[in-house]
């Protein structure tokens, strides 16, 4: 038997390529309000979150009114992050479960109503590894740094399908596959 090319290699590298891009995500929040952000995490993924309340007049300190509360929990309420009242802040951990985490932002009320507006970066699995560390510290060459990258990718590509595959499964007939 003949071994099939690699054809799909090409794609994998344009999937890690576009998907190891991180923005941030801006969003409004009016005092006296709560907004949440979920991400599904998986089991024993590293996870870290920066937040910050955008400061609109530069050069001027924000004014105490431009406050957040945040709270990060887990799909079974275990609570992984707690910031009461602040500007900015950040969080990292290990999930001790899989499925979706949430990161809820509310700001205390005020008259009259203060709008803000919050920065906020979460990642999880090889996007929240800092690889120019790992770079620094090892000493290891670029070619090695990027094949590493790819191997976790890989590693988590293949935990995500695995994870989609048990939760069909639990779905869809047996028979269908």
């Amino acid at each position: 038997m003949v071994p099939k090319p690699l054809f799909h290699l090409p794609l994998l590298f344009l999937v890690l390529f576009f998907s190891s891009k991180t923005e941030s995500l801006r969003f409004e929040l009016e005092s006296g309000g709560t907004k949440c952000i979920s991400e599904s995490i998986h089991n024993n993924a590293m996870t870290v979150g920066t937040y910050s309340v955008v400061n609109h007049n530069e050069g001027h300190p924000l004014p105490d009114s431009h406050k957040v509360t945040v709270k990060v929990t887990s799909a079974f309420g275990n609570n992984y992050h707690q910031a009461d009242a602040v500007q900015a802040g950040k969080f990292a951990f290990y999930a001790s479960e899989s499925g979706d985490h949430v990161a809820c932002f509310s700001a205390a009320e005020h008259n009259p109503k203060v709008i803000l507006t919050v920065e906020f970066v979460w990642k999880s699995g090889v996007q929240a590894k800092d690889w120019s560390t790992v770079a620094k510290k090892g000493q290891v060459d670029v070619m090695e740094l990027e094949v590493k990258k790819l191997i976790e990718s890989a590693n988590e590509i293949y935990k995500e399908m695995s994870y989609i595959r048990a939760r069909v499964a639990t779905v869809a007939p047996q028979d269908l596959f």
